[in-house]
């Protein structure tokens, strides 16, 4: 996969028809009264879900009541975000996940119901994810770099004690994927590039290693049935795009279990095997399958009216579905689903009561030709009030990645731009995921060349609209979109009339030689698709904007995090110096409690609010 920054001309689909209204201008702070839900994790007894939201201005830990859906607040943190992982079994206790002002060294936390926190995992440097609890639920296991800040070993935390031990130590460039359930098979991955590793399974107690991997493809573990019988993996091995297999331990057959014309994302079996979650990525919206793993049926689940079901998660008792459930109208929702009554009960209202969804706009799924003919899919906002007798001026998007996706889902800063009149196409460029492994693997080391054509062939595509400026386009992103709105303006001078880059790479030679050392598994990978930044220096020079300023004409803003592991803020330090050297019209804002992008409530509307102010002084008014 293309994990390295993340962290967002014809039509083949029609427009749908949209009468031209005057929405209500709604502020930035409205919209901030949004409140982002994530996680919900059933409690032992089943009558709460554990969740994180930004309702108290950062991440926070809430409790919801399934029977009358009142949300308590559990933790009060002001400066760093919390993030639920589960209950701890047995008891009310909670695990939770932080880093400290963004700066990505995650540790893992005990909340006891007396409110005590404990820090599992407190080495200064140690980087821990959460991997499961294990078989008996009397601990849990982990990844951690605490050994060698370059590699995640395997360990195991026993909850009594508190105290862990190492259960595999990776020497190598490998990552634990997942666990057996009786502890005995690891499946582990090795990344070859951005778009091929290996799949391996090892048995901790023969030392055993077999190789699932057939042929070079992508591959990832997707779980154990209960009796650890089969192993799941998903791979494009052979086809165009991901497919579920079923791997059999006892006679090392494998079956193809599912496939479709789109990938599948993930699956995983729940807690007693009675079901079968599949989840699929069509046409970026997600696409959701149940099946009933006794009887073969699939789950009759309820109309969510064109909804995009973003998430699930099945109770242990196999009796409580919890529903995330999204729209380009509102953040994410929570939901019940009753799997012996079929009622689906809403937990959560995330969209602030002054914001009428109507005045919002629906994500639209549009295609054009980019220069070569390649067909390239995006997603597309058009303002209520835009028409050929009241033309509006539009944004070109760019996700991250590199290899990421802009999905049909909300986005509190686009619903912000298009409620003030900018139209915004958020591109899919070639190197997108999503589309196929052969779309996929297109910008390798073409970076800021095609994969900025197809960005550049979408801005033809809004001038094509009769009620779009033509003249009045401008181009923004963040993290890769964030360097390939750089690259823009400065490649391409004379294309966008602004350009907004939000935490985005400037100096490839510098961003790839200051690689976080947890990434040293995926390092090679990443040189193989971007460049190595000793063979391929020339390379990476020639396609990084700070060494190009002097061409940049059109003003341009940089948003930057003080504590961004990824993209050093001593990078857009030197763009922003370099472009006021140039006499550059240039804004600038650091942000010193933020990493690589926002968590808290009072930053983003800081920044969104001065986007706004930048987009409208050179794209709105008068010249």
């Amino acid at each position: 996969m293309k994990l390295f920054i993340y962290l967002l001309a014809f039509v083949s689909l029609p427009l749908l028809a949209q009468e031209t209204t005057q929405p209500q201008d709604y502020t930035i702070e409205q919209f901030y009264e949004n409140t982002r839900i994530a996680g919900g994790y059933f409690s032992p007894d089943e009558d709460k879900l554990l969740v994180s939201s930004d309702k108290s201005g950062i991440f926070n830990l809430f409790e919801i009541d399934i029977s009358n859906a009142e949300m308590q607040q559990i933790t009060n943190s002001k400066e760093d975000s919390y993030f639920a992982i589960d209950y701890v079994p047995n008891s009310e206790n909670m695990l939770y996940s932080a880093d400290k002002g963004g700066n990505e060294i995650n540790h893992i936390y005990l909340l006891e119901e007396n409110g005590n926190s404990t820090d599992l995992t407190p080495g200064e440097n140690e980087k821990a994810q959460f991997a499961g609890w294990n078989k008996d639920k009397s601990g849990f296991y982990y990844i951690s770099n605490k050994r060698n800040p370059q590699f995640f070993d395997l360990y195991e935390m026993d909850m009594e004690s508190r105290k862990s031990e190492m259960i595999y130590k990776i020497e190598e460039n490998l990552s634990v994927q997942d666990i057996s359930h009786n502890g005995q098979l690891l499946a582990l991955t090795k990344s070859i590039t951005t778009s091929e590793n290996k799949l391996y399974l090892y048995d901790l107690q023969t030392k055993e290693m077999t190789e699932l991997s057939e042929e070079a493809a992508e591959y990832s573990a997707s779980g154990f049935d209960k009796n650890d019988e089969h192993f799941y993996y998903i791979t494009n091995a052979g086809r165009e795009f991901k497919s579920l297999i079923e791997y059999n331990l006892k006679t090392k057959q494998s079956d193809n279990l599912f496939e479709t014309n789109w990938d599948v994302m993930y699956s995983y079996l729940s807690e007693n095997d009675k079901y079968r979650v599949i989840g699929i990525n069509e046409d970026g919206k997600n696409s959701l399958i149940i099946k009933n793993t006794q009887t073969g049926e699939e789950v009759d689940l309820p109309d969510m009216q064109n909804e995009d079901i973003v998430a699930v998660n099945i109770s242990d008792s196999e009796e409580l579905m919890r529903l995330t459930i999204g729209t380009a109208k509102a953040p994410n929702n929570l939901y019940v689903y009753d799997f012996s009554s079929g009622e689906l009960k809403k937990l959560t209202n995330t969209l602030n009561p002054e914001i009428d969804a109507e005045d919002l706009v629906s994500a639209e799924v549009v295609r054009y030709e980019s220069f070569d003919g390649l067909e390239i899919p995006a997603i597309y906002y058009k303002p209520h009030q835009a028409s050929e007798n009241n033309k509006v001026p539009a944004l070109v998007w760019v996700h991250g990645g590199p290899g990421g996706q802009s999905r049909v889902g909300y986005s509190a800063l686009i619903q912000y731009l298009v409620n003030q009149g900018y139209a915004i196409l958020a591109v899919n460029n070639r190197g997108s995921s999503g589309y196929g492994k052969t779309f996929y693997k297109m910008d390798d080391k073409k970076h800021g060349d095609e994969d900025l054509k197809d960005c550049i062939w979408g801005k033809k595509w809004l001038q094509d609209q009769d009620y779009i400026e033509a003249e009045k386009i401008g181009i923004i992103g963040g993290s890769y979109g964030g360097y390939m709105t750089m690259a823009a303006m400065t490649f391409t001078p004379d294309e966008f009339e602004a350009g907004v880059n939000i935490f985005g790479v400037t100096n490839w030679l510098r961003t790839l030689k200051s690689i976080p050392p947890y990434w040293e598994a995926f390092r090679e990978a990443l040189y193989e698709e971007m460049g190595d930044p000793v063979k391929d220096s020339i390379a990476l020079y020639n396609k990084s904007p700070l060494f190009h300023a002097d061409q940049v004409k059109n003003p341009v803003m940089v948003l930057q995090g003080a504590n961004d592991p990824r993209v050093l803020q001593v990078e857009s330090d030197e763009i922003v110096a370099a472009l006021k050297e140039n006499d550059v019209p240039v804004e600038y804002i650091v942000f010193e409690d933020e990493g690589h992008g926002f968590i808290k409530k009072e930053n983003e509307i800081k920044a969104y609010r001065q986007i706004r102010e930048f987009l409208d002084k050179y794209l709105k008014e008068e010249e």
